[in-house]
């Protein structure tokens, strides 16, 4: 049973313009870490992501949900966990400062996501194994479902996994193959043109196929201009993202959009406030066909909801430590499935947990293997950090979620 819980408040100041973007230009990657120790000496870690200040109350919020979960097993916590989650994101002095938003949805994250560590870990097991080897109804038990009923009842979240079990053999191999990654580290907002285009050849000759550029720069022909030297050095078979980090207002968007479509950029990302629903539904209606990517901001399944069935989003980003961590990022992706929209999360997390989840989405859920993001700047950090191989995630196998960090020095 869980006995003893350490919350720790870690950051990682990094290199010269490394993860800035329109909005943040100067980030510390930082993590709220939850541990939960068994009675067998077994840690379970889980962490939210944040970009420094705040994270201490982040801290403070796990503690008093982590507080909750002594004296508990994990097994017989998980076999229900759906309840938990609910009880504790509905806990009704702490559900004022959201609900399900904010400080304490991302305290929960961490609390759920270092139960699901655990429990890999007490398996033995990493954690897509886990999940993949799991029943649909053992899945389905994980999940809070609630304020989801108009679109996803009990009943049809286990039909569609009964739906998409056919195939689930084949699209194992996946384990072996890898999981294709895209680069977003060679266009960060304050990199030079240069650097840029450095970066792009770079990223070309390790293999990638795909690829990031920041945007959202206070001369759009700033944007432009950095967009054609990606596409310039990417060609014409690799896929090029660009991402505004929610500094567009709409009608700002209209017209940069319409402009950046010159240069065929596979998606463009958070072009415009994250919580303005029918601001994106807009601009997904004139810019089509090109397709919008939203979710780095999105904290809950239900706002989740309301971008696909006004069918504002092409691509659904989902971060399992934003919402409230893995319970949540799987009730996410079967709505995605139902729409057959693709789930390409962002990694708060540098790809360690997302890695797993990836793979359980294409194995269990029939996800299209599309790619998994990759951020490289904290892997010095990690236990177990995640591989890339000339493009492609390589499957980890060490039990658990892959989330172990290193003692700071």
């Amino acid at each position: 049973m869980i006995q003893k819980i350490q919350i720790n408040d870690t950051r990682f100041p990094l290199g010269k313009g490394a993860g800035s973007d329109a909005i943040h230009r100067d980030p510390i990657y930082s993590y709220a870490v939850t541990q939960l120790i068994d009675d067998s000496g077994i840690t379970g870690t889980g962490f939210a992501f944040t970009l420094g200040e705040g994270n201490d109350m982040v801290c403070r919020a796990a503690q008093f949900y982590a507080e909750q979960l002594k004296g508990r097993d994990i097994e017989e916590l998980m076999s229900d966990f759906g309840a938990v989650f609910n009880r504790l994101s509905n806990e009704q002095q702490f559900r004022w400062l959201g609900p399900h938003k904010g400080v304490i949805h991302l305290a929960l994250a961490s609390v759920t996501n270092a139960c699901y560590d655990l429990w890999a870990k007490k398996r033995g097991v990493p954690l897509w194994k886990l999940l993949t080897d799991l029943s649909p109804e053992a899945i389905i038990n994980t999940l809070d479902l609630s304020y989801l009923e108009d679109e996803l009842s009990r009943d049809q979240a286990l039909q569609l996994f009964k739906d998409n079990y056919p195939g689930k053999e084949t699209r194992k191999g996946i384990i072996s193959a890898g999981y294709p990654g895209y680069d977003t580290s060679i266009g960060w907002f304050n990199y030079s043109d240069e650097k840029v285009r450095e970066n792009s050849r770079r990223a070309v000759a390790e293999g990638f196929t795909a690829m990031k550029l920041k945007v959202g720069s206070p001369d759009p022909e700033r944007d432009i201009r950095r967009s054609h030297i990606v596409r310039e050095e990417a060609g014409n078979d690799i896929k090029v993202m660009l991402d505004a980090n929610q500094q567009w207002s709409l009608p700002q968007a209209l017209k940069i959009c319409k402009a950046l479509q010159s240069m065929r950029p596979y998606w463009i990302e958070e072009p415009t406030h994250p919580d303005d629903i029918l601001a994106h539904k807009t601009l997904a209606d004139a810019i089509a066909p090109t397709k919008l990517a939203l979710g780095e901001h999105v904290p809950n399944r239900i706002i989740f909801k309301n971008y696909l069935q006004t069918g504002s989003a092409g691509f659904i980003q989902v971060d399992a430590v934003r919402v409230g961590g893995v319970s949540e990022f799987i009730t996410v992706s079967l709505l995605c499935r139902k729409y057959n929209i693709p789930v390409v999360p962002h990694v708060g997390d540098m790809g360690q947990l997302h890695q797993h989840l990836v793979l359980f989405n294409h194995i269990s859920m029939g996800h299209e293997a599309l790619f998994l993001e990759h951020i490289p700047h904290l892997q010095k950090h990690f236990v177990h950090p995640a591989k890339i191989e000339s493009g492609v995630y390589k499957t980890p196998m060490e039990p658990g979620s892959s989330c172990d960090l290193k003692p700071l020095k």
